[in-house]
């Protein structure tokens, strides 16, 4: 892989950035996918090092093109657009064909812990047919299958704080685990994957960090920001009213839930971020009621 670069698909979002940092950090030649290359996102990691390469995966010949000469690349899709998971499927699939194609060596794509599980649940079937079309093509893969991202809790799902108190809004009932990863410990892993290529290629990791209760998790908040936190079921309706596949998934959540090994996973990685220190490096803060 030595002087060959990586290339980093969705290198500007939340994985594909975790991705391109860690293969940085570790002395990578990295190779940025993005379709806005003078954009905040991208110029930072073009600081960083990484070499920008203006693409759409809606265009079988640009990715084609920025795949030429990459040793490796990762792969990683949304369904939150307006095409939803079929755009996901077809613009997963595509990937697929170029790197097949091009005869690319190792491909690592992310999916969805659950995703093998027949779950019912829109975007992990998408990523499941992703999965299956790397399979039927041939393509030297790894598949990492993330669970819940620490990362929302900075996002769609960021805690506020109401008459002085932390409020930890979820769709999982109180008493059901959920497992979460941080999305630079994605980065740690793919990273790993890359570097040692005949230990993952063929094989599915799931990855989780922590293994946390609603109220655990406002434990954690509670105890690390020091302040007072509680949690609050969210009803199911209310995610249904804007998202049926959302509210599918909360309910596969409470159902069923995340299978990852986290103590194998953190034998492999000491680091693996639990909730608290992912709060701590991030130096997170909560979000002020409107």
């Amino acid at each position: 892989m030595a002087n060959r670069p990586i290339l980093v698909i969705g290198a500007t979002g939340q994985q594909g950035g975790a991705v391109a940092r860690e293969l940085l950090r570790g002395g990578h030649e990295v190779r940025a996918l993005t379709r806005s290359p003078g954009s905040a996102a991208a110029q930072a990691l073009a600081r960083r090092g990484a070499r920008l390469a203006e693409g759409d995966l809606d265009d079988a010949e640009l990715i084609s093109s920025a795949m030429a000469g990459a040793a490796a690349v990762f792969s990683v899709q949304t369904f939150m657009g307006p095409e939803g998971v079929t755009g996901e499927v077809s613009r997963g699939k595509r990937v697929a064909e170029a790197a097949a194609a091009v005869g690319v060596g190792h491909l690592v794509y992310s999916s969805v812990d659950g995703a093998e599980r027949q779950s019912g649940v829109p975007h992990f079937e998408s990523k499941w047919q992703i999965e299956q079309h790397l399979r039927m093509l041939g393509v030297p893969a790894t598949v990492l299958r993330p669970t819940t991202f620490m990362d929302n809790f900075a996002t769609v799902q960021r805690p506020q704080t109401v008459d002085g108190e932390l409020l930890v809004r979820l769709a999982v009932r109180p008493t059901k685990p959920l497992q979460m990863v941080a999305t630079a410990d994605i980065g740690v892993f793919a990273a790993d994957a890359f570097e040692r290529p005949e230990q993952h290629i063929g094989k599915a990791i799931a990855l989780a960090g922590d293994e946390l209760t609603g109220p655990q998790i406002a434990q954690v908040f509670r105890e690390t920001l020091a302040m007072p936190a509680r949690y609050e079921q969210q009803p199911l309706d209310e995610i249904r009213g804007f998202s049926e596949d959302l509210a599918l998934m909360s309910e596969w959540l409470n159902d069923f839930g995340y299978q990852a090994d986290i103590p194998a996973l953190r034998r492999r990685h000491p680091e693996l971020r639990r909730l608290r220190d992912w709060l701590t490096q991030t130096a997170w803060q909560p979000s002020m009621p409107a």
